[in-house]
């Protein structure tokens, strides 16, 4: 039997505050029930905004169903379609493996060498220190969890660029303005990035502004532009699977449905490089058309 309670926003605010501080949820829960609130009411709210933030879910209103069904994400098929090989345009693309969950497919043949090397030549000049949305403040940081440089291209900003978006977009079924600028980062020897999903949490105000303005973002695209000498692995620590990168070679994955929650099996990481340099063009998509924050 569930019923409904009155979930105040600044009661909710300040869950979110400590769970994005990394305080832990019981902490939080002993902290409320100090506070004189039920434990049960207090084990519901905090477990109402985790939940939101594991899966990328909209923060709850102000009503909460106190015993109702816990959230839980469903998977659906891979939007790539079947096969060995797929016809992307003029290029056919070979697949080398899938996985179920979360929903991904490990491509040979996405990118053409001279493809690979005309990124790097046109991004090596404009490579900055990697920046992330920081979850407390909603700013651009330096990032703490990724040791690499990187840069942005703008949508179709050249002829390349148009065309592999392109590309992207048939092997995705999804429309190129659905996609975020190509984003391009470096690894030097050392260089790693932590565990981390790629869908939006909605801990912060800039999260919230961006999903407001272009959605959630539901499927993630790594192209990797060279062949690597050690390390420097994409492994998802859940599943206890990997892939070395290759050149030409693509690796998507999908972590989104029609329910509007996102699946955190598809927490990621990038492992420690230990010889040569490491080259990675990542294409993160939209559940619909994506607007900049600074259009222009």
């Amino acid at each position: 039997m569930s019923i409904t309670v009155n979930f105040p926003a600044e009661v909710r605010d300040w869950i979110a505050a400590n769970l994005t501080r990394g305080v832990a949820p019981q902490a939080i829960v002993n902290e409320m029930v100090a506070r004189n609130n039920a434990a049960e009411l207090a084990s519901a709210m905090v477990d109402a905004v985790s939940s939101a933030f594991l899966y990328g879910a909209p923060l709850p209103g102000d009503k909460l169903e106190v015993g109702g069904a816990p959230l839980s994400y469903e998977p659906e098929p891979l939007r790539v379609a079947d096969g060995p090989l797929i016809q992307l345009g003029e290029r056919k693309v070979r697949v080398l493996s899938r996985l179920q969950r979360p929903a991904a497919v490990h491509l040979a043949n996405f990118l053409s060498g001279d493809e690979c090397e005309q990124l790097i030549a046109l991004a090596q000049p404009r490579l900055d220190r990697s920046t992330v949305v920081d979850p407390v403040t909603g700013r651009n940081v330096v990032a703490g969890h990724r040791s690499s440089h990187g840069m942005f291209f703008r949508l179709c900003e050249t002829p390349l660029i148009a065309r592999i978006e392109a590309r992207i977009a048939l092997l995705t079924g999804t429309p190129v303005e659905n996609g975020e600028g190509l984003q391009m980062l470096h690894y030097e020897v050392g260089a790693e990035s932590t565990p981390h999903v790629d869908y939006l949490i909605t801990g912060n105000a800039a999260n919230r502004e961006s999903i407001a303005r272009s959605g959630q973002r539901m499927g993630t695209l790594l192209m990797y532009l060279k062949d690597v000498e050690g390390g420097g692995e994409t492994v998802f620590p859940q599943l206890g699977w990997s892939v070395a990168p290759q050149r030409g070679h693509a690796l998507y994955f999908e972590y989104g449905n029609r329910f509007g929650l996102c699946d955190p099996s598809s927490l990621h990481a990038s492992t420690p490089l230990r010889a040569g340099d490491k080259w990675v063009a990542t294409k993160w998509i939209r559940n619909r058309q994506f607007v900049p924050r600074n259009p222009g």
